[in-house]
């Protein structure tokens, strides 16, 4: 057996990228760690079993409460991103080396498939759920829509990322079928009870958390690295006629808790060490605690796609509250992170129309539906529509690496 690195390098999925994922088992067995190079997944439980080490042996950089003794036969990421980033190192050199030979042994057969033959669950055990407000544009565009004669932006949107806390069990890997939600809306002046008809989508990027925090101690901007393990894409979807009835005055309910759909695969740190870029001017400076002694922020490309038709291409280097000041924020208080926490950027928009990551702004609030490929047209979700996600950012290799797409379609209720 060969792997064509040449080839792959590519794909988006070179050596350079390895995400991690989760493959199911067979016969009620725990589900198997993999990782990808091109179309080939490579099955880390398998290779372990087969007497491969895979150069997690040195444990002693994993928090105590995080170690497990196998994190391969698992049902989530969370004891192998414990290990922490310098066994992720090793096991990333491991597989680098590995997939490099000339010929794999016929033995190590079995832990190489192709991606069309396994199935990928939920890749982390998300205990917390974390949705931020991070995109100037974004808050702007919403703020003109519904505040037209107002400041678009409330008074504390440039001091702090304002943000809320969402529902971790309806967070779900991607291909999950989304249920329209139902809930309380106005029709004509009256209150009534039905399902959406506003539902839309949040392009936007996500953090798991690798290592967990003491209770009572804020995490600094400068630890994010310490801290978080991967990157997924995310759409947490919006039931936009539910929620503009029911935010006010504590924010987002049912009308963003029903479905958040998640990459099934996880980008680590580690792949992403070229992508990082300059952020924007932040204007008046920020609190101490969300200032950063070196601002970085992810030069990920976006990429919404509505049915066979591209909508919009999101860049998410242009948010203005960054990855680390999220996590700084969210946890200044005292609040601490578990590992497989998940916090998201919420929506990615940029200055320009095509750049939007939601349907509410790329139709102006349904007032100016989009036209797709087949001639039909959007103001918001049809049943049987399907929105896929995807990004990119540049690679170890000076190419580009692609991050894994997510995807849901729209079904009706019963």
């Amino acid at each position: 057996m060969h792997l064509d690195i040449n080839t792959h390098d590519q794909t988006g999925y070179g050596l350079d990228h390895l995400p991690l994922a989760i493959m199911g088992g067979t016969d009620n067995q725990a589900g198997h760690v993999v990782t990808r190079v091109g179309d080939t997944v490579i099955d880390l439980a398998a290779l372990g079993d087969l007497g491969v080490n895979l150069g997690l042996t040195d444990t002693t950089t994993a928090h105590p409460t995080d170690r497990t003794d196998d994190p391969w036969h698992a049902n989530s990421l969370n004891a192998l991103f414990a290990t922490g980033h310098e066994a992720m190192a090793r096991l990333r050199d491991r597989i680098s080396t590995l997939a490099t030979q000339t010929v794999i042994e016929d033995r190590l057969g079995p832990a190489f498939r192709s991606i069309d033959e396994v199935t990928l669950l939920l890749p982390i055990d998300c205990k917390n759920y974390v949705d931020f407000y991070s995109s100037l544009q974004h808050a702007t565009n919403l703020g003109r829509l519904f505040r037209p004669n107002g400041d678009p932006l409330t008074p504390n949107w440039r001091h702090l990322p304002i943000g809320y806390h969402g529902r971790s069990s309806t967070v779900v890997v991607s291909d999950t079928p989304v249920r329209r939600p139902f809930g309380l809306r106005i029709v004509d002046n009256k209150c009534v009870f039905g399902p959406s008809l506003r539902l839309d989508i949040e392009a936007e990027v996500g953090f798991v958390v690798g290592r967990t925090s003491t209770l009572g101690t804020a995490v600094k901007t400068e630890e994010f690295f310490d801290y978080v393990a991967g990157v997924v894409l995310v759409n947490d979807w919006s039931a936009r006629d539910i929620q503009s009835f029911e935010y006010q005055p504590l924010g987002p309910f049912l009308g963003k808790s029903f479905l958040t759909s998640i990459s099934a695969w996880v980008t680590p740190l580690e792949a992403l060490t070229s992508a990082r870029t300059t952020p924007v001017t932040q204007d008046p400076i920020p609190a101490d605690y969300l200032v950063d002694t070196d601002p970085w922020n992810l030069a990920i490309e976006l990429e919404v796609e509505l049915n066979d038709t591209l909508i919009s291409h999101p860049p998410f280097a242009t948010t203005y509250w960054t990855p680390g000041q999220q996590l700084a924020h969210q946890t200044v208080n005292g609040a601490d992170v578990r590992v497989g926490d998940l916090f998201a950027s919420g929506t990615v928009s940029g200055e320009h129309p095509n750049q939007y990551g939601s349907l509410i702004e790329l139709t102006n609030g349904g007032s100016q539906p989009l036209t797709l490929s087949d001639h039909s047209t959007r103001g918001f979700l049809d049943d049987g529509d399907t929105v896929t996600i995807r990004a990119s950012a540049p690679s170890l290799r000076g190419n580009r690496l692609s991050l894994g797409e997510v995807r849901g379609t729209i079904v009706g209720q019963g």
